[in-house]
């Protein structure tokens, strides 16, 4: 529930955000609160970590209170915001991971629904904000930076290997227990 209340003070700063850094700085910054949307989505009432050890543990505990915790502040809220940082600072096409991020955990939510054909927590935010938003976001990123592939493939490679340790705690549960 922080994270709603979060997401909802962040947003009212994103006008500031956005115009005194601009547009493709601005959504780069946005990533964050509309990835704090989704995890309200997903975890509010347990919903997500239920679901992870209903479906994929088989009502075992794969994922754990602690590890929901920790995949959620530190790989998602600390990567968005160290994204962040680095394209301020560094330089703009660095802000693609925190874009990319939230774009792949949109299909790690509509390919299950897909296959299972039902709806699973985080879902509806991952369809209406991850992927416009996120397309948007990367083109307008992109065309500021003047991303070449190798940008491209950076930023999508380190979103993928965060995306990987995301998921390796359910994994490891999974294998183990």
């Amino acid at each position: 529930y922080a994270a709603l209340f979060t997401a909802g003070f962040l947003g009212v700063l994103a006008p500031l955000v956005f115009h005194f850094a601009g547009t493709p700085l601005g959504l780069v910054y946005l990533q964050l609160p509309i990835y704090m949307l989704h995890q309200y989505e997903e975890h509010a009432g347990d919903r997500f970590r239920l679901w992870v050890n209903n479906m994929l543990g088989h009502g075992r505990d794969v994922l754990t209170p602690i590890a929901t915790f920790w995949i959620n502040s530190l790989f998602a809220w600390l990567l968005d915001l160290v994204a962040l940082y680095l394209a301020c600072f560094v330089d703009l096409s660095l802000g693609l991971i925190a874009i990319y991020l939230p774009m792949l955990n949109a299909f790690g939510h509509i390919v299950p629904a897909i296959l299972k054909k039902q709806y699973n927590p985080g879902l509806v935010t991952s369809i209406f904000l991850f992927l416009p938003i996120g397309v948007l976001s990367t083109y307008v990123v992109s065309r500021a930076a003047g991303c070449n592939l190798q940008d491209q493939l950076l930023a999508l490679g380190v979103a993928i290997a965060v995306y990987g340790t995301i998921i390796a705690p359910v994994r490891r549960g999974i294998a183990y227990r």
